[in-house]
């Protein structure tokens, strides 16, 4: 049974810093990604990166956010330094697998970033 399981969210003033963790079993994966959603939006892509190290950061968590793997431990990061309140959101952890084509979700984790 694959299960993702995260741990690191947290309340943090702005300008700190966070990590998030996701342990991943049953399964390697191709692709992890972390994805966030803020109350009354719609989910978003944070960062993403390929089972060879490949890694991809969206505008706005880029030179804050740094996403990272340890394919020995199936475990997935996200260090996110100098928060700011607009990056309040439940972050999730998300895995792929090509073939066959797969996809699972973590139940996700709270951040919180005060002024």
């Amino acid at each position: 049974q694959v299960q993702l399981v995260e741990s690191g969210g947290g309340l943090v003033q702005a300008g700190g810093s966070l990590r998030l963790s996701c342990a991943a079993s049953g399964r390697t994966f191709d692709y992890m990604d972390w994805y966030r959603q803020a109350p009354g939006k719609q989910r978003e892509l944070v960062a993403t990166i390929t089972r060879g190290g490949t890694t991809n950061v969206v505008d706005f968590a880029q030179s804050r956010y740094t996403i990272s793997r340890d394919n020995a431990k199936n475990m997935l990061y996200l260090q996110m330094s100098n928060l700011k309140p607009k990056d309040t959101a439940v972050y999730f952890c998300y895995a792929e697998t090509k073939y066959p084509l797969m996809d699972y979700w973590s139940q996700g984790t709270q951040v919180t970033v005060t002024p």
